[in-house]
């Protein structure tokens, strides 16, 4: 029935939008804190280009992976992992889900120009070249020819695009370029995002392998992954705490984003040493995992925002 048909907000997963708002946040709040001044229009439009290219991130991923066959065989996906199952259910919704990719595309574009009015000259070219990048990754993470989720270099594409690249957008957006304390940050939302990523691939190792997807677990093996979503959480740590103390002043406040690490961290990682090889069992990790990266998204940005004011 039409009225069963999913909603716009289920076709551009609009819930993994933590994910681009966190680094925005975070890396406006810090060119802040940098330069003194905030550009409400230079948030406003770096915020409509980041939730649009997010947007086109989400629809086309599951345009090709439907086509190429890896959301089809996925028996594992759940509300964390294996796309939104939106096309494998609707076909019929296919010029639909590209039409409303490309909407993503030309808003996010006419965003990144507004933004020309507000951010002085000599930061275009990084304004345009972040633009076009992102554009790049959010159609050929899983398009062909370029397929680079199939080619081995998926995590490092949506590390950049969701950490340095997010970052360093935000705070061209307030006038505020490659400063120490913006190269600090770029990493941190990044690899909150890389967490999501890397476990899911554990959820769907088999529909990866299966239709070429090649991703951590795919290539090193589950156990290898499991090792490593445990290594870049810490790894997170270490760059928060480096931020916090060396780079920020009082930035002792950042501090309070560990606190979801301290309390979910250790079970989440018990799960995931202990049953990588059973996608079933590592779904209340998964579940687990978001709320840790979306508590994280914003007490990130709360502790950068309290360290302008104490």
């Amino acid at each position: 029935m039409e009225n069963d048909k999913p909603t716009l907000t289920q076709m551009l997963r609009a819930p993994f939008f933590s994910s681009i708002i966190s680094p925005l946040f975070a890396g406006t709040l810090l060119a802040v804190s940098v330069n003194g001044s905030f550009s409400i229009l230079g948030f406003l439009f770096v915020m409509i280009m980041g939730l649009a290219l997010h947007g086109a991130t989400n629809v086309y991923n599951d345009i090709y992976d439907t086509i190429q066959g890896t959301d089809k065989v996925n028996h594992h996906r759940n509300e964390f992992s294996g796309g939104s199952g939106v096309l494998v259910n609707y076909p019929d919704l296919f010029p639909k889900m590209y039409s409303i990719a490309r909407i993503c595309l030309i808003l996010a574009f006419f965003a990144t120009a507004a933004l020309m009015l507000v951010v002085e000259k000599s930061l275009w070219p990084i304004l345009w070249g972040l633009y076009f990048l992102s554009a790049f990754f959010s159609k050929y993470y899983t398009a062909a020819p370029v397929k680079l989720a199939y080619r081995g270099v998926g995590e490092i594409s949506v590390w950049l695009a969701f950490g340095p690249m997010a970052i360093l957008v935000a705070a061209v957006s307030q006038n505020v370029g490659f400063h120490p304390m913006i190269i600090a940050a770029m990493p941190i939302t990044g690899i909150s995002t890389l967490s999501i990523l890397l476990l899911s691939q554990l959820i769907d190792l088999q529909a990866d392998k299966a239709t070429g997807k090649l991703g951590a677990a795919a290539r090193k093996g589950p156990a290898f992954a499991a090792f490593l979503f445990v290594s870049v959480q810490l790894l997170l740590a270490l760059n928060v705490f480096i931020l916090s103390l060396y780079f920020v002043s009082d930035g002792w406040t950042i501090l309070i984003s560990l606190i979801p690490y301290l309390l979910l961290l250790p079970g989440i990682s018990r799960i995931v040493l202990r049953e990588y090889n059973h996608p079933d069992k590592l779904k209340p990790a998964a579940k687990k995992n978001v709320q840790l990266h979306l508590s994280f998204a914003l007490l990130f940005s709360l502790g950068i925002g309290l360290s302008l004011v104490v």
